[in-house]
């Protein structure tokens, strides 16, 4: 009996739903991150109820619904690559997985803790920096982290955010991709239902 019901949660986590209402949930998602992402630092809330596969929160899964298609390729961490997320990311979006992070347009990070260094994605070219990777980094918190200081564009002089749970490394690693400007990577923080975007033009400080 508990094979069987074992089996049964496991298609309910494959199968689970996207947006309940397509074009109003995906363009309210859509705002929220184009808004994180034109004033960075600032949190926002993805203003909608979604349940997705775990280990993903409201927030990543509405990224990934939201900026996924079948033209953009995936990199997964081994957390989220051996859960239902694969199936329910070619099922919903399309999107190839791609087991190079070199090549991933995006990559959903949800171990922040055991991530790979910022230089083994994709950081653009000098005739195409658009086409550098996507980073989407699931955090335990957006408001209870070490204090940074951010500068940069769509920030009024400076604004402190305080993310949690990523690496001691991560903000040097940082500052080398913010140094490689036009190139390098952007990041979108997720936490829950909302977003903290850090664009590659952004400076932080310890």
């Amino acid at each position: 009996m508990s094979s069987g019901n074992d089996s049964m949660a496991a298609q309910a986590e494959l199968l689970k739903p996207g947006f309940a209402n397509a074009v109003f949930e995906s363009q309210t998602a859509f705002r929220a991150i184009l808004n994180a992402m034109s004033y960075a630092g600032r949190i926002q809330d993805i203003g909608i109820g979604l349940d997705g596969p775990a280990p993903l929160d409201i927030a990543t899964t509405a990224a990934v619904l939201t900026l996924f298609d079948f033209d953009t390729s995936v990199w997964l961490d081994s957390r989220v690559a051996q859960s239902a997320v694969p199936e329910f990311v070619k099922f919903h979006c399309g999107s190839p997985i791609t087991a190079a992070a070199l090549d991933a347009q995006f990559a959903i990070i949800s171990d922040p803790a055991t991530m790979p260094s910022l230089d083994s994605f994709g950081i653009g070219e000098d005739r195409y920096p658009d086409r550098s990777a996507t980073i989407i980094i699931q955090v335990p918190t957006l408001t209870e982290g070490p204090v940074t200081h951010w500068t940069g564009p769509g920030i009024e002089k400076v604004t402190d955010v305080r993310i949690g749970g990523l690496p001691e490394s991560f903000w040097a690693q940082w500052a080398l991709n913010h140094e490689l400007y036009p190139l390098g990577l952007d990041i979108i923080f997720a936490s829950g239902s909302a977003v903290i975007g850090l664009p590659r033009g952004v400076k932080v400080e310890g």
